[in-house]
């Protein structure tokens, strides 16, 4: 006899099972409806991005205060909680999406991928094996094969999707730890005298994601190497040598290199080919970072940026910073998946029976069991766009920023803080006679005015030591009226800051 646990014991007399009309759901008829309001709001918000303020004028927990502590006990009809979204989240939310929000790497939406979302959330699959889903897995694939095709990698790539960079990189700095044959994965690191210290080495320049990853993998954030960069904010390769030789000989084990094509600040290519021949010299992974810069493949003026990536064991580029695929959607390419798969293949027994024969498992490459059906929007944007209108974007993108440069160039108050490849231009407001601390604070506090202003977004770095103004243009909604806007109220904040800063007591 199966004894009745509390979870399964019969309700009390007279009261009814819930069912969908009392817990939230919709009749086929009133989601019908409703899905046709929102499309209509989605469609509002989309033509009238411009008109709104880039940026919220709110306190840390303004938004929260409108909310109650507690879950509401009783359902609340779709109208009031879309009516919400106006009164409660719109208030809070910086529009990315609008044309002159110049700040990191553009990520935008488009009409395609906002479909495809809509389509995505209405399947809601779970793409951890082929069994679980034919088709989420199967344009998993497809999709990967387009994009390496399209950023130029050859056929020897296995690709995986994971949500950021952030998180591929872990995967991929994974498997190079698997390849120094410390068989960690049974093991683990701790209490080890047989295991050496592993070290990572990038530039000054590379992404902060590589100390997270090396945390995560029990590697120590110690152990990441920052080679230091050359004039074009290029790794040095001599001095990576130089690291690598001395590592050697103290008894540490170089387990990868990370190259970037694109860096965060100044979008600098590394020299990989150059990299991939000191990585062969000592039998070292090499991981190239290409999640900005690898959409320079797609364009025939950009190849150059990708040249000797073909030689790296690991590549990240993330469609959702310049392919026009909306967050989030970063890709891993891999020379050698069966050592992803070494680290993460893990079948419980509630799927031991899903396995199909000769199909890839995407469950098997990472750390996610369940995993979004994301392939779906990257193959409707590249569906819609074709590979030459996402080209022909990247490439006016780039025409944008060169644009933006000379304004800089012609300006003598103002002075470029490094080349510009890509999309992204470093610039500094450096009238004459200022000394270089005094320049920082105004350059940051131009940057702030003009965020405040909620018309325009920029973001400021730091160069060389320096504080430098940073403008990203990734939005296919941008034009050049909108850069031409927001040059002339930088150039008016400038003024007008500096100005107040020589004379604290003149006008604000």
């Amino acid at each position: 006899m199966v004894e009745r646990t509390p979870r399964d014991a019969p309700l009390p007399a007279g009261e009814p099972p819930a069912s969908s009309a009392n817990v939230g759901d919709l009749t086929p008829e009133a989601l019908h409806a409703h899905l046709h309001r929102v499309a209509d709001w989605i469609a509002q918000y989309r033509a009238t991005i411009e008109q709104r303020p880039i940026v919220p004028r709110l306190r840390p927990g303004d938004i929260a205060a409108r909310c109650s502590a507690d879950p509401p006990a009783g359902p609340a009809s779709i109208d009031h909680i879309v009516a919400e979204m106006d009164t409660v989240v719109m208030p809070g939310i910086v529009h990315w999406g609008h044309p002159a929000f110049l700040g990191y790497f553009g990520s935008t939406s488009n009409g395609p991928s906002l479909v495809a979302e809509m389509m995505t959330a209405a399947l809601n699959v779970s793409a951890m094996t082929w069994q679980t889903c034919p088709a989420a897995t199967e344009l998993e694939t497809v999709v990967l094969g387009w994009i390496r095709r399209m950023i130029g990698l050859p056929d020897g790539f296995t690709g995986v999707v994971y949500d950021t960079a952030s998180i591929a990189i872990v995967h991929a700095l994974a498997a190079a730890r698997e390849a120094c044959g410390a068989d960690v994965r049974t093991h683990g690191v701790a209490g080890r005298a047989d295991v050496p210290r592993h070290r990572v080495y990038a530039s000054d320049q590379a992404h902060s994601s590589i100390e997270k990853a090396m945390i995560v993998l029990g590697l120590g954030e110690a152990n990441v190497v920052r080679i230091p960069s050359d004039a074009a904010f290029r790794l040095d390769v001599t001095a990576l040598r130089t690291a690598i030789q001395d590592d050697v000989r103290s008894g540490v084990r170089p387990m990868a290199v990370v190259a970037t094509v694109g860096t965060t600040s100044t979008t600098s290519v590394d020299p990989v080919g150059e990299i991939a021949a000191v990585c062969r010299e000592r039998g070292i992974w090499l991981h190239v970072d290409a999640a900005y810069g690898g959409a320079m493949g797609l364009v025939p003026e950009g190849k150059w940026a990708m040249e000797g990536v073909e030689l790296a064991d690991s590549v990240i580029v993330n469609p959702h910073k310049w392919m026009f695929v909306p967050l989030d959607f970063s890709a891993l390419f891999v020379r050698r998946p069966e050592l992803l798969r070494a680290v993460f293949a893990l079948t419980p027994e509630y799927l031991s029976g899903d396995a199909a024969a000769g199909e890839i498992d995407y469950m098997d490459y990472g750390l996610q069991l369940g995993r979004r059906f994301r392939a779906l929007k990257a193959w409707m944007v590249v569906r819609a766009f074709g590979t030459d209108g996402i080209a022909a974007r990247i490439s006016e993108h780039r025409r944008l920023a060169q644009e933006w440069a000379r304004w800089v160039e012609a300006d003598p108050r103002f002075v470029l803080a490094a080349p510009v490849p890509m999309a992204v231009v470093c610039f500094r407001f450096a009238p004459a006679g200022l000394e270089e601390a005094a320049c920082d604070r105004l350059n940051v506090a131009i940057v702030q005015a003009l965020n405040a202003s909620g018309e325009t977004y920029l973001t400021h770095t730091r160069v060389r030591g320096r504080v430098v103004m940073r403008v990203g243009i990734g939005n296919i909604l941008t034009t050049v009226r909108h850069l031409e806007q927001t040059w002339a109220r930088l150039v008016q904040a400038a003024e007008r800051i500096a100005a107040h800063a020589a004379d604290p007591a003149g006008p604000a």
